[in-house]
């Protein structure tokens, strides 16, 4: 283990030499201790947080997130759950009907010893007393002394906390019966980078987290078994077989009724856990030698047969991104769902195996996206969720075969947004994740205009130089939190066009495209043809002209904005380059060097790869 450890700290010093030129990053380590009654489900901590201050800013307050207290009646999250005309069905309960549905949430039913909480009792900065005020979900700390630009602090606390009953991600007894499912349990530090403090109220959406070190120790109930972030460094010492199955334990005190377990997780922004007495635990070598590790406790059989398959998956994410740096990987029986978090991911249970195995590709693909490029994800979920989903897909065609090969994968997404656009509930992408109007919009920007933005790129510039993006993309910029912007100009590099227009257009505004046949006139010998661009997102065009003899020709017109030609998408097709399109001119007319009699149909996008939204005006046919 402490080769992998040092291999990985190998691996992020390769990553900052070669990415030096890029925003700087704060740094949060940390020291915890907690112990936890399985009973009551209250626990108490101590927190040691070495902070350094990398900005060019002198700080002289700090921020933490205190997830837990969005358990609560009358919280923030619980306010918001009301008033969303469409919350997410787990946090709320329909009382109304389904013509009229009228939703109550969840949390508002929460008795005392059921919410969740998370309280600092004491706290100091270098051994001075520290002025701090719980505020809802945030906790505000007034500092003795300011942290220095390049400097470091160390911040002491004791905390106490309550973990709800499950609602959201985290909690106990959930349905699958998992006692204990720790996510967003400790108190955490705040973001802050080139644009400040990101000082979000929990509402259940999305995280954004600090880079650090953890070394977590977690005392409970002997009996229990525990899951998680990091590597354990006790497995002999508690009796747990993770790396050394087959030497001979030495048994506990029998008056001991806990036993402590000791992780350590090395550059990730996140600590998360779950435990339950019967936890099976199953573990794999990888190809690169890593391992991968499934606990559960339930449908034995489904969470069996998901296990070479993931292995699979994950060797197949290791080639088309980049490798996954970190010793080890967890798939843990959580109770809801499914949600990515540092070397693990919590999810449902009881699912078919191709629900099952789709939700554990998808939170795996997270671990490059989330937890390694890490993106603001409660700013940018499309860059997280899109992107995730994108290669999720790939890897249900291309490795599970949930896909047949035969089919294009991303029709659900195109679907969605299209009836997005249909419904008027459309917004912009860049409209903060917990400030969407409803769950619909979010869901459907996130998930599927992610992977539409993905497969536009793919339409512009080919698929070979989107593929080469990706791995360029994680090549410079893993554990530098990239903005839209840093992925874009790698794209823009790699593929040699103009490509700043597309993310303003596609991600930034709720403009859509809408191309089509205006005319088709006889020309003498010749055919002349007029397109009309009737949406406002501009876009290259691809169109296949066949004649009646059934012999297609290819015509590709670019967008001016590009000021460049894609490969041809279509090598078994000749290809006539026209002269680009601007976005000002409402038409675009060329000729084709044949009769109009001769012509069977001309077709635009005739593959549907475009975000065109109606595709019956594209369409000539005689």
């Amino acid at each position: 283990m402490r080769k992998m450890l040092l291999a990985l700290c190998g691996f992020a010093f390769a990553l900052n030499v070669s990415a030096q030129d890029n925003p700087w990053q704060q740094q949060a380590d940390y020291q915890m201790d907690v112990t936890m009654d399985v009973k009551t489900f209250q626990y108490k901590g101590t927190q040691k947080l070495t902070y350094t201050n990398n900005s060019p800013d002198t700080l002289r307050v700090v921020f933490y997130h205190l997830y837990y207290n969005a358990f609560q009646p009358n919280s923030e999250m619980d306010s918001n759950l009301q008033a969303l005309p469409d919350p997410d069905r787990r946090m709320a309960n329909n009382v109304g009907t389904k013509q009229k549905p009228v939703y109550e949430s969840r949390i508002a039913k929460l008795s005392p010893s059921e919410i969740g909480s998370l309280r600092i009792t004491a706290m100091t900065q270098d051994g001075q007393k520290a002025t701090f005020t719980h505020e809802s979900t945030i906790l505000k700390v007034t500092l003795p002394s300011p942290i220095l630009p390049h400097s470091k602090t160390v911040l002491d606390m004791t905390f106490e906390g309550q973990l709800p009953v499950m609602i959201r991600r985290a909690g106990r007894n959930n349905p699958d019966g998992v006692a204990l499912s720790m996510a967003q349990w400790y108190p955490k530090m705040v973001a802050y980078d080139h644009q400040g403090w990101h000082t979000t109220e929990y509402l259940g959406r999305e995280f954004y987290g600090v880079w650090g070190n953890f070394d977590v120790k977690i005392t409970l109930d002997k009996t229990y078994v525990v899951a998680g972030s990091g590597i354990l460094q006790n497995a002999n010492e508690i009796g747990f077989g993770y790396e050394d199955e087959g030497i001979k334990v030495p048994a506990l005190p029998k008056k001991a009724k806990t036993r402590t377990w000791h992780f350590v997780a090395e550059r990730v922004h996140d600590f998360t856990w779950a435990a339950d007495p019967q936890f099976v635990h199953d573990k794999h070598k990888l190809s690169d030698g890593k391992t991968m590790h499934f606990f559960y406790k339930k449908y034995p059989e489904t969470w069996k047969r998901i296990q070479p398959d993931m292995l699979k998956v994950f060797d197949f994410f290791n080639k088309l991104i980049g490798a996954y740096p970190w010793p080890q990987y967890s798939f843990i029986q959580g109770g809801d769902g499914g949600m990515e978090y540092a070397m693990c991911t919590l999810m449902v249970g009881g699912e078919k195996y191709e629900k099952l195995v789709g939700t554990a590709t998808h939170e795996l693909a997270h671990a490059w996206f989330q937890h390694l490029l890490a993106t603001d994800e409660a700013a940018y979920p499309w860059m997280d969720e899109g992107f995730t989903s994108y290669i999720q897909t790939l890897a249900e065609q291309q490795v599970l075969g949930l896909i047949p090969q035969n089919e294009y994968p991303f029709e659900d997404a195109y679907e969605g947004y299209f009836n997005l656009v249909k419904s008027r509930l459309q917004e912009p992408t860049i409209t903060h994740s917990d400030r969407y109007a409803t769950n619909y919009a979010y869901s459907i920007a996130a998930y599927y205009k992610g992977q539409l933005f993905l497969t536009q790129l793919d339409y512009l510039m080919g698929n070979e130089a989107l593929l080469k993006t990706l791995k360029r993309y994680y090549r410079e910029f893993a554990f530098k939190n990239p903005t839209p912007n840093d992925f874009i100009r790698i794209a823009e590099k790699v593929s040699g066009l103009q490509l700043q227009w597309f993310l303003n257009e596609f991600m930034q505004t709720d403009h859509v495209a809408d191309y089509a046949i205006d005319k088709v006139t006889a020309k003498g010998n010749k055919t002349s043809v007029t397109l009309k661009r009737l949406g406002r997102l501009p876009l290259s065009i691809d169109l296949f002209v066949t004649d009646k003899a059934g012999k297609t020709q290819y015509v590709y017109v670019p967008s001016r904005m590009t000021y460049g030609e894609k490969p041809n998408t279509y090598p078994a097709y000749s290809r006539l380059v026209l002269p680009a399109w601007g976005w000002g001119n409402l038409t675009y007319t060329f000729e084709l060097d044949m009769p109009l009699s001769d012509i069977q149909s001309i077709v635009l996008d005739p593959n549907n790869r475009s975000v065109d939204i109606n595709r019956e005006n594209n369409v000539f046919k005689q």
